[in-house]
């Protein structure tokens, strides 16, 4: 039995989410045939990394655009259209027909079956963070052939919103936590001892804040400096000239960060590094401040305060795709950010047992490492009752880290 796991995409936001399924595959099933294939460098550099530091070696397969005019085409188009992504599936379908399954963390991939007729190829998804905006649960979810989800919120939503079956679903946890550096990472202008916030903007330029507010939130940072900022916005914010989304359709363009911001002593900015995606800055930060990014619900792995900035009047209470504004006090715009710190701070125990309750709904954690519990599944899936060969412990559950940092 052949089984992938494909990282395709521009960035490596997407890797820490599969890959340690994968490695547990690997460790846990021996008579299986694990192959991870990456699309670029950057991708097989961070599964290389993550690999390392889990001690775990794979099987490694970095595919490439093989024909001329595809290649043609991405040197054309590819500064503002993802090119190479889509056209990996075809110019590589001779591996893909190789496998019995692959498991991926993105929807791109079902190209293969709706455009390429690889309808025995089963796919399995595992999505990627555990965040609610309505994309998340589109009608696509419902063409894989299995959904690996990772709590009671997600598994609800897509039955009702996305039409996908109970029984095409598999609660497994998040295996991304089997990341989760301990003890908390303190970065180095941290030890300045003032209390840390983490900037963290979504690119999509109809519901990002960055577009509109987020400059002026680092010149807040820059004359107030009370508290520590990490910039780190999502890693494809400023990963192209211009972001398009196509979901809504809209193009804006993020801009350039200007040196005085990273010459402040008490601001810390990436723009896309791996620590962007394996949550030390979700760890480090002791205030989060954001948008609609999903990685605020890693943030809440530890209860701490939260802020959102709301650039579009959106009226959100009672949405389900703004169901993380209840974590915190939503503002309108960066005027009197400053005060709504100091709340946050002061008043975060009145959001603390919403914050529980929402990571709660989010993610199903047991004593078994989350990365096993999807091995079993997609095993399972397959039709393999070969028990793992890893130890089982009993499901015992966790209801996430308690307690908060800010002095």
């Amino acid at each position: 039995m052949k089984i992938g796991f494909l990282f395709n995409h521009d960035q490596v936001h997407q890797v820490a989410h599969a890959l340690p399924t994968a490695l547990a595959m690997a460790q846990g099933y021996p008579h299986a045939e694990i192959v991870v294939a990456t699309t670029n460098d950057r991708l097989t550099a961070e599964v290389r990394r993550l690999c390392d530091r889990l001690g775990v070696t794979v099987t490694l397969k970095q595919l490439g655009l093989r024909r001329t005019s595809t290649r043609a085409l991405a040197s054309t188009l590819e500064w503002a259209v993802p090119v190479t992504k889509i056209g990996i599936y075809r110019d590589n379908l001779d591996f893909f027909r190789s496998l019995d399954a692959l498991v991926v963390a993105e929807k791109t991939s079902l190209l293969l079956k709706t455009r390429y007729g690889l309808d025995d190829l089963k796919i399995i998804h595992t999505r990627h963070g555990a965040g609610d905006r309505a994309i998340g649960f589109n009608a696509h979810s419902a063409t894989f052939d299995h959904v690996l989800v990772s709590g009671t919120k997600i598994r609800q939503r897509l039955h009702r919103e996305a039409g996908v079956p109970f029984n095409k679903m598999s609660l497994i946890g998040y295996p991304k936590f089997d990341l989760m550096p301990e003890p908390a990472p303190r970065l180095p202008f941290q030890a300045n001892g003032k209390p840390t916030v983490l900037y963290n903007p979504h690119p999509s330029p109809h519901l990002s804040s960055w577009y509109a507010q987020g400059r002026a939130v680092l010149e807040h940072f820059l004359h107030d400096d009370r508290y520590n900022l990490i910039f780190a916005p999502h890693v494809m914010l400023f990963h192209r000239k211009f972001v398009l989304t196509i979901d809504k359709f809209r193009i804006d363009r993020a801009g350039v960060i200007d040196q005085r911001f990273l010459d402040a002593p008490n601001i810390h900015v990436d723009l896309g590094s791996a620590a962007s995606t394996d949550m030390t800055y979700t760890a480090a930060a002791d205030i989060y401040l954001g948008d609609v990014s999903s990685q605020v619900y890693e943030f809440l792995h530890t209860p701490r305060p939260c802020l959102f900035l709301d650039a579009h009047a959106t009226p959100w209470e009672g949405d389900a795709n703004y169901a993380h504004w209840q974590a915190g006090e939503v503002l309108t715009g960066s005027d009197g950010l400053g005060d709504a710190l100091d709340r946050a701070v002061a008043q975060h125990d009145r959001y603390r047992p919403v914050q529980r309750a929402l990571f709660q709904r989010s993610f199903e954690l047991t004593a078994e490492r989350s990365a096993v519990r999807a091995a079993r599944a997609v095993m399972s899936v397959l039709g393999d009752a070969t028990p793992s060969v890893l130890p089982e412990r009993e499901p015992e559950t966790i209801t996430g880290t308690q307690g908060l940092r800010v002095a």
